[in-house]
């Protein structure tokens, strides 16, 4: 490792642990201490930063305070007048309800909202809850995750706001450890999965507003996290799963067209440690990157399937957009007279053979059959167009690969 480097990060250890919201000129969605130094640029509890770190800007938000650092003592995952209030307004998800009563709850089962308006100015110390408390309400959170009982849609709302909640004790109280690493990189996985499962598994009018805040969120704990690392650093190796983590920025990114990228991917790279920068996960990054920026749809989809489950999370709805881009330019060369096997597109499209038909005629190409039932894409076909809402769930054949993984996942 370069020892220039590692002695620069031993100088923001030292500088970043003394406060835990030192001034990045980052945009804040959630309460934060501005009491600190400007001469660092950490900002491990800027909690509800963008994800465009480092990007010289600084544009206070409507829940945004100033304060000082307060010390939690509430030994509830919620407190308990904000627990006897909601009771009396009814105001309980049914996860919190004792026996299904809307009106009744418990300690047990209640978990403190996420506040827009609160003031670390006023708030008390009986009202947030100290690390260890924040650490089991996370757990208790994310054991939801598993819950068949009900959709996910009713489950994300319920944990993404609670979650929420957690950040915002964490940013009044500006605790900078490991622990709050590992519970940043607990909360960044699930909005991950839940940037998936609300694609893949959710329909209905109020996914689309859902999706875009999970998004809006996991990139500001992205950013968050990122600052954790960089405080917490030591002078050996970074954190196990520090390269991964950030090889989502970068998969984040992927479609400039669609992401607010802001600070170019170039710039932010010129900010990422060396060690990360030659990490594996980096590296499958930046080739899925380039793959996708160059339209070279064949090593895209093979990149892809080397993914980490939470890579591919990420990287899932682009693989029916290289899938369409390549059907488009074989439809276009093609010879005419000489159909393109599916069993060959099956194999270049990473799909079952049957799902290669329904994607044919899904982009408006018809299929046949010929002589010997062999199914064949004629070429040529005026008729090429994506469907405007988008693509239904199709094969991926490099998912086998990540079964293993999937079996074994726990946030």
């Amino acid at each position: 490792m370069d020892r220039r480097y590692q002695g620069q990060r031993r100088q923001k250890i030292s500088s970043a642990s003394s406060s835990f919201n030192s001034s990045t000129g980052l945009r804040s969605n959630e309460t934060r201490n501005t009491k600190v130094s400007n001469s660092s640029r950490n900002n491990p509890k800027n909690e509800d930063n963008s994800i465009n770190a480092h990007s010289g800007r600084n544009k206070p938000q409507e829940d945004e305070v100033q304060a000082e650092a307060v010390v939690g003592t509430c030994p509830f995952m919620c407190p308990e007048d904000e627990r006897i209030q909601r009771q009396r307004l009814r105001d309980l998800a049914v996860f919190e309800r004792l026996e299904g009563d809307p009106r009744k709850s418990s300690p047990a089962l209640a978990v403190k909202k996420f506040c827009r308006t609160m003031s670390a100015k006023q708030v008390r110390a009986s009202e947030v809850r100290p690390l260890p408390v924040l650490e089991d309400t996370l757990n208790y959170l994310l054991n939801f995750l598993d819950s068949k009982e009900h959709p996910f849609d009713v489950i994300h709302d319920f944990v993404f706001d609670r979650t929420r909640s957690i950040r915002q004790d964490l940013t009044m109280q500006n605790i900078v450890n490991d622990r709050v690493v590992y519970m940043y990189e607990k909360m960044v996985k699930f909005y991950v999965i839940a940037h998936h499962k609300l694609r893949s598994s959710c329909t209905g009018s109020s996914i689309a507003s859902m999706r875009y805040l999970n998004l809006e969120q996991l990139t500001k704990a992205l950013t968050s996290l990122y600052n954790l690392y960089e405080a917490n650093w030591g002078s050996n190796s970074p954190f196990r799963n520090e390269a991964e983590f950030y090889s989502f920025y970068v998969l984040l990114h992927l479609d400039s067209n669609v992401q607010a990228t802001g600070e170019s991917l170039s710039l932010w790279f010129r900010r990422v440690p060396s060690p990360i920068i030659k990490s594996r996960e980096m590296s499958f990054a930046r080739e899925v990157l380039r793959y996708f920026r160059m339209g070279n749809y064949k090593r895209f989809l093979c990149a892809a399937a080397e993914a980490s489950y939470l890579q591919y999370c990420i990287i899932e709805p682009y693989i029916d957009q290289v899938r369409a881009l390549a059907l488009c330019c074989i439809n276009k060369c093609g010879y005419k007279l000489h159909p393109y096997p599916l069993m060959h597109l099956s194999e270049l499209l990473m799909m079952e053979e049957s799902d290669v038909d329904l994607f044919c005629n899904a982009c408006g190409l018809e299929t046949c059959t010929d002589e010997v039932g062999n199914r064949l894409l004629p070429t040529k076909q005026t008729t090429f167009n994506c469907p405007p809402e988008g693509f239904q769930r199709y094969s991926f054949l490099g998912l086998q690969q990540l079964e293993r993984q999937i079996a074994s996942f726990t946030i």
